[in-house]
């Protein structure tokens, strides 16, 4: 390319970037665009013919690498040379108000200066720039190490690739989805028959921690910038802080406030409490930064936070509704649940119009009748319970509730079986049971097929198509083809998730049974000593209760099933449709890692579930116990642990966090 034409190109590539990002900006930060959706196509598309003309002059600041790249295999870890701490939390008045008077101590002042901000619940990350341009974007993670989710966050249109001037920074923000937003999303997966998303926070965690950024890219992802990690800024408080980061074209959320003393602190925190539910976005309460930088160098940290800095959580919402009536709903397992149908009300950033009352025990127990006037929240802020009922606002026209006698999907009777609080139908035909057997056949810690949810297993039995869980390894194109919303392309992706799901291990295969009290890790331990499905069929009670963290109750259950002339049947389906019955030897050795070293959980994990914490300790060898003895090597201590750890601490056994955890598991 001659001199002249590089440098023509080149010139109109940066007047481009330039235009559209400015764009991006008037239109997903300032809400305020300047030219219609028709002439910021257009512009993306003179672009994209641009740099597929000329790809060797495409830069990492193009906004078309917005779009999404190629699927990673894995993220890389990324340290953070300054750690993104947690905050202490205050949940009263009270503990706000000790959280002021120690600073003041500390300081030795009589009024403190604080920077109010919202606590947007979402998923922290880091952006690093270097001379104005996107480089590197990461999470939280444990807050020493993140993960590398650059590409993901690319996608989010908030975040500028390039600032206006060419800065070395690293700034830090929240990423979320806002209300709208993540109704939309979920009446969409529940049109295209996935799992819904139980919350805003999970559903932007699980969008930016794909591992296919097309896939992220497709998710409306938002993010609010709060803060600066390295940097080399002549900054004074944390207000201007966030004036500095306005005035560079970052997101930053204007419900803010500088307050003098606690007293104004306080004022704001009830303020927004009383006007959160108007926010078009979830928030669990308010940070309070000291705001003079060199009064929160003073105060320093302590191992796992800031002394400078608390977060006032706001108690669970709790808002009242009717019970306009009390349905049923049928498990699996048989289980009949009575489910409150409410008058619909918005909690904690979602629509509620359904809570589980789980038994006609707790029903009785709380006197909830139809009609009722209830007080209704969030149980850790997901799942909607009814409190109690408002016995002083009954008009005298409520009805009671009582369980059915018979099972409302097949009509037989239902049991409640000796020490168990629900009530069930033993009817192993019963069409309801089996529905929800399948989408727990199919579900991610079963079989794992993509795209057979609720939805689709309901149309698959209300067609006839499928009477019991084998005989979806019998489906066939042009039958699924026909179904309502089940085209062409639907129909083969669900046939080729079923079909690479006959090769999962045994482990896999045992859950999806869905045998009673038969849980993951239960499912594993009986495929790790048996290997083989055929030899596990034919094992006695007394066999099975040898195995390690395998009790009378499980065994009964899993010679029981084994033992009815259906399973027998089912297996059968299953054997002559090619399904895998075997588990892959596990040969563990003490060379492995962790070979021949024993762990116990105490307490809640933050970066991990317990079930993935497990899957990493043991592919290196280690070994989960339920329980605290002297052969234990570990106990990995979480949030608000319970009694193992003081009998870890008579016994002498090394008590590690998850930071240490996490270094274990890199080490190796």
């Amino acid at each position: 390319m001659a001199e002249n034409e590089f440098n023509q190109v080149q010139k109109k590539l940066y007047r481009l970037y330039s235009e559209i990002e400015h764009h991006n900006y008037r239109y997903h930060v300032l809400d305020d665009p300047e030219i219609s959706d028709a002439d910021f196509d257009q512009l993306m598309r003179e672009l994209e013919e641009l740099e597929k003309n000329y790809p060797d002059l495409q830069d990492l600041s193009s906004p078309t690498r917005r779009v999404g790249s190629k699927p990673l295999s894995a993220f890389t870890t990324v340290e953070h040379k300054i750690p993104m701490l947690g905050l202490d939390n205050a949940f009263s008045a009270e503990e706000l108000f000790e959280f002021d008077r120690r600073i003041c101590r500390l300081l030795q002042v009589e009024v403190i200066e604080y920077f109010c901000e919202l606590k947007i619940d979402g998923l922290a990350v880091s952006l690093q720039y270097e001379r104005g341009v996107l480089v590197k974007g990461s999470t939280r993670g444990d807050g020493y190490t993140g993960e590398d989710v650059t590409l993901n966050l690319r996608t989010i249109r908030q975040i500028p690739l390039k600032l206006p001037e060419p800065l070395t920074i690293e700034v830090r923000g929240e990423v979320f989805i806002s209300s709208d937003d993540f109704e939309a999303l979920n009446l969409t997966r529940e049109l295209e028959a996935l799992p819904l998303f139980a919350n805003p926070r999970n559903a932007a965690a699980g969008s930016l921690r794909q591992l296919d950024p097309q896939l992220t890219a497709r998710r409306p992802l938002k993010i609010f910038i709060y803060g600066l990690g390295e940097n080399d800024l002549q900054l004074e408080t944390q207000e201007t802080i966030l004036k500095y980061l306005d005035q560079k074209r970052f997101p930053v959320n204007t419900n803010r406030l500088r307050c003098n003393g606690i007293d104004e602190v306080w004022s704001f925190c009830s303020r927004l409490q009383k006007d959160r539910s108007l926010l078009p976005y979830a928030i669990d309460g308010v940070v309070i930064k000291v705001n003079v930088l060199e009064q929160q160098k003073e105060l320093g940290y302590t191992a796992r936070s800031p002394r400078w800095a608390i977060a006032y959580k706001y108690p669970p919402e709790e808002k009242e509704t009717r019970v306009l009536d009390i349905q049923v709903n049928v498990g699996r397992t048989g289980a009949i649940t009575p489910v409150a149908i409410l008058d619909p009300i918005d909690l904690s950033g979602t629509k509620v119009q359904r809570a589980s009352l789980h038994n006609e025990d707790l029903v009785r127990n709380k006197g909830i009748m139809i009609g009722d006037l209830v007080l209704v929240r969030k149980a850790g802020e997901i799942i909607p319970e009814v409190l109690k009922v408002i016995e002083t606002k009954r008009s005298g026209r409520e009805k009671p509730f009582t369980m059915p006698k018979n099972c409302p999907s097949c009509g037989s009777e239902t049991v409640r079986l000796f020490g168990e609080a629900a009530r069930r139908c033993l009817n192993p035909s019963c069409p309801a049971q089996l529905v929800e057997k399948i989408v727990h056949f199919a579900s991610r810690a079963a079989m794992d097929i993509e795209g057979l949810g609720p939805a689709a297993a309901e149309l698959l039995f209300q067609n006839r198509l499928v009477n019991d869980i084998a005989d979806l390894y019998y489906l066939e194109s042009e039958a699924l083809s026909a179904l309502p919303r089940m085209a062409d392309k639907s129909a083969a992706n669900l046939l080729s998730a079923i079909d690479k799901s006959k090769n999962n291990p045994l482990r896999r295969l045992l859950f999806g049974f869905g045998i009673r009290h038969v849980g993951e890790k239960a499912s594993r331990l009986l495929a790790e000593q048996y290997g083989s499905l055929d030899f596990l069929s034919r094992a006695t009670v007394e066999e099975l209760q040898k195995i390690e963290e395998i009790g009378p109750k499980i065994a009964e259950t899993v010679v029981l099933f084994f033992n009815k002339p259906e399973t027998e049947l089912l297996i059968d389906k299953f054997r002559k449709a090619g399904v895998n019955f075997t588990e892959p030897e596990k040969e563990i050795t003490k060379s492995a890692p962790l070979g021949g070293k024993t762990f116990v959980f105490s307490g809640g994990l933050e970066n991990y579930t317990r079930e993935q914490a497990t899957a990493m300790i043991e592919e290196r060898g280690g070994k989960i116990v339920n329980s605290v003895s002297r052969k234990t090597d570990y106990l990995i201590l979480g949030s608000e642990p319970g009694s193992k750890l003081s009998r870890a601490l008579t016994l002498g056994i090394a008590i590690i966090d998850e930071k240490k955890l996490q270094n274990m598991l890199a080490d190796i």
